[in-house]
């Protein structure tokens, strides 16, 4: 066997990894349970784009993907730092409004600048 057929052999069982990890992840991205998981396997497809990118590289012999593949992961990068901002701003998964309606139930108030907890002594305000 020479080096041509290895490395044409190489790159197919790579493609074959790679379709697997994208149903994977495709499959995590719609069943995540919740946010969060989502926003982890959307940057996991975009590494596995990157993967494909790679792999076509290397089999068609085209530098230019290479440039192709570091610009999406810089995009990646950039859409996954988005996406926790927004987690952390905005989205609140559902155990986090749970437990926020068991402390109001307890009479504890959040303080937002600090996150910590006081106890109230007439209650929250309604």
């Amino acid at each position: 066997m020479d080096a041509a057929a290895f490395l044409d052999g190489s790159v197919r069982i790579a493609l074959v990894i790679l379709s697997v990890a994208l149903l994977a992840t495709v499959f995590k991205v719609i069943r995540g349970p919740t946010l969060p998981d989502r926003i982890l396997a959307l940057d996991m497809l975009v590494a596995t784009a990157i993967g494909f990118i790679a792999a076509i590289g290397i089999k068609t012999g085209f530098t230019l993907y290479l440039d192709i593949a570091i610009t999406l992961g810089l995009v990646g990068f950039l859409a996954t730092v988005a996406f926790a901002r927004f987690v952390l701003t905005r989205g609140r998964s559902e155990n986090d409004v749970a437990d926020r309606k068991e402390l109001a139930d307890r009479d504890v108030v959040i303080v937002p600048d600090t996150n910590k907890l006081e106890q109230t002594e007439q209650g929250p305000s309604r």
